[in-house]
């Protein structure tokens, strides 16, 4: 398949006219495919510019982005116009250090987890990987904090752990996550299984009403307030008093902040702004609130 001159200028623009430059199907808030939500969460921990392009708004350059890097698949990553790879090359180089080193950023701690693995929890797992020689026991804690098993081949870069005789494989994320893990086994009358403890996992969002933030502004002890609402919004319906608004630049900013600074999100009802509380949360913030009722319960004040 040929490339238009028209779709490689565009193409050209975007990888040269941007760092870091990720071909994505959806967008990070919503991602349309497993392989795209695993890559854009491993780069943007890693990096505050990066510029996503959803190929699935535009068939021209889901297409062309295949030809001009002689890649057949998305997602796929540029860094300093060069192509890095996809999902699995990324995966790999992440877990290495490799993509924090490109990146500009500090290798990560490749220290195996401290996991306890109760005598009935070993004595199942045992029992279940009989039969499956050559396969390792593979754990894995998403960023939802979710954690699961399968057995699988060992995979470059894996980070092993051993508990009460048994080797667990994790990727780099799932490492973090699952230090301190505590893995039982327990019978229940809807079925048995793994029970998974994870003490790394970080605290619930926690619910502000609106009067609670009014005493603490009129107190002067508020936390950092942050309004979703998109400008036009936040024109038609002025925002709390000393809130900032949510952009690109503001996003940047507040992920580099230290992970105990509290901050309440604000939007029209609260729902949007609890998806970005949660996605504070899932950055490793502690002190993250959601406005209840969002600024219609605070109209409501007065």
């Amino acid at each position: 398949m040929s490339l238009d001159q028209a779709t490689r200028s565009r193409i050209e623009q975007q990888v040269t006219g941007n760092r870091v430059v990720l071909y994505m199907k959806g967008t990070p808030q919503q991602p349309m495919c497993g392989f795209s939500a695993k890559t854009v969460a491993m780069v943007q921990e890693l990096a505050s510019d990066v510029v996503t392009f959803d190929v699935l708004a535009d068939q021209d350059i889901r297409e062309g982005i295949k030809v001009y890097g002689d890649w057949p698949t998305i997602p796929q990553l540029y860094i300093n116009s060069e192509l890095v790879g996809g999902c699995d090359i990324i995966t790999e180089m992440y877990n290495s250090g490799e993509l924090h080193e490109l990146l500009g950023v500090d290798k990560p701690d490749r220290t195996p987890p401290q996991v306890t693995i109760t005598d009935k929890a070993a004595e199942n797992i045992r029992a279940g990987m009989q039969g499956h020689d050559g396969l390792a026991l593979h754990m894995s804690v998403d960023a939802e904090w979710r954690p699961s098993f399968t057995l699988q081949s060992p995979q470059p870069g894996a980070i092993v752990s051993s508990a009460n005789g048994i080797e667990l494989h994790f990727d780099l994320p799932s490492a973090q996550r699952a230090q301190g893990a505590m893995i039982d086994w327990i019978d229940a009358v809807d079925g048995s299984g793994l029970d998974v403890s994870l003490p790394a996992a970080p605290v619930p969002i926690k619910r502000m009403q609106p009067a609670e933030l009014k005493a603490m502004l009129d107190a002067g002890t508020a936390p950092m307030i942050v309004d979703v609402r998109s400008p036009d919004d936040r024109q038609q319906l002025a925002p709390i008093p000393g809130a900032i608004g949510l952009d690109k630049d503001m996003l940047a900013e507040l992920q580099n902040r230290p992970k105990d600074t509290a901050i309440v999100f604000v939007c029209n009802v609260g729902n949007s702004s609890m998806g970005a509380a949660e996605h504070f949360r899932k950055l490793g913030f502690s002190d993250v609130y959601n406005l209840e009722g969002g600024m219609q319960a605070w109209m409501q004040l007065g």
